[in-house]
């Protein structure tokens, strides 16, 4: 006999299922996630080793110079960057959803799931559901390391708001890599096109270093770069300085790329062959 994978021509499944049912299946699919995460705790490396590794290269590596044209020495540069890698943090664990999700596409576990009478936003809800849940790990685990290298938390609240906005934007960019992660035939790909979009967004902006002795030519592209935006408003929240252009660009950016890549990532998954 043979499993019909496809929804039913004419119906739309997600429509047939009421919120406490959508409700439901997300809860039980996070749950599902996060026993396979318990199953294989090495998917968690990355999450924990990004952190540290970074934290450790960019402050001992890069602090000394950049910090001496801050003005601050490595002890000013700490301040600066930690911040900002909060918003690298965001970017950089936001491809994992993408890259697990076509792992699942390959394995098959996701036509089991198009064949159950589930919604199907409840499956992609789930994964960014669980993805935030690693980026929130990766950035305690950020948060301890800056302390241990002389980071000043000057205002706790200023903290949560900034982690707050951070997740605010990872969950906007997961919704492109969900894509990514329907449309590439491999987790090598979705990969390599991450790695495309990620570095030149991460370098050219103020995550690692001040955008004003850059070239004109890449300061427009920092001021118009969300992650710009972002490791400002960080910045701001968490050691003093303005906060507002910053904040409602990253809110801007994150709703708009969330209207615009969440019914192409659901209606992609649905009607994927």
């Amino acid at each position: 006999m043979s499993t019909t994978t496809a929804p039913i021509a004419g119906v739309e499944p997600d429509a047939r299922i009421p919120l406490r049912g959508h409700l439901r299946h997300t809860g039980a699919l996070i749950r599902r996630n996060l026993l396979w995460i318990r199953q294989d705790p090495e998917s968690m490396f990355d999450a924990l080793l990004m952190p540290i590794v970074f934290t450790l290269l960019f402050v001992y590596v890069f602090g000394g110079s950049i910090g001496q044209a801050l003005g601050g020495g490595q002890d000013g540069y700490v301040q600066y960057v930690i911040p900002g890698m909060i918003a690298m943090m965001s970017m950089t664990l936001s491809q994992g959803v993408g890259t697990g999700f076509s792992q699942d596409f390959n394995s098959g576990v996701m036509d089991r799931f198009r064949s159950l009478p589930i919604g199907r936003g409840s499956v992609l809800f789930a994964k960014i559901s669980v993805e935030i849940v690693r980026m929130l790990f990766a950035t305690t685990v950020l948060m301890i390391v800056s302390v241990l290298v002389g980071f000043d938390i000057e205002s706790w609240p200023g903290l949560f708001a900034a982690v707050g906005l951070s997740t605010v934007f990872a969950s906007s960019i997961m919704w492109v890599f969900l894509t990514l992660g329907v449309v590439l035939k491999n987790a090598q790909s979705v990969q390599a096109m991450g790695f495309l979009v990620l570095f030149p967004l991460q370098f050219g902006s103020s995550i690692f270093a001040p955008t004003a002795s850059m070239p004109g030519w890449l300061q427009a592209f920092t001021d118009y770069n969300p992650l710009s935006a972002l490791a400002d408003a960080a910045r701001g929240l968490m050691t003093g300085g303005p906060v507002a252009h910053g904040l409602w660009i990253t809110l801007a950016w994150s709703f708009g790329i969330t209207a615009l890549m969440a019914p192409v990532a659901i209606h992609k998954f649905r009607t994927k062959s």
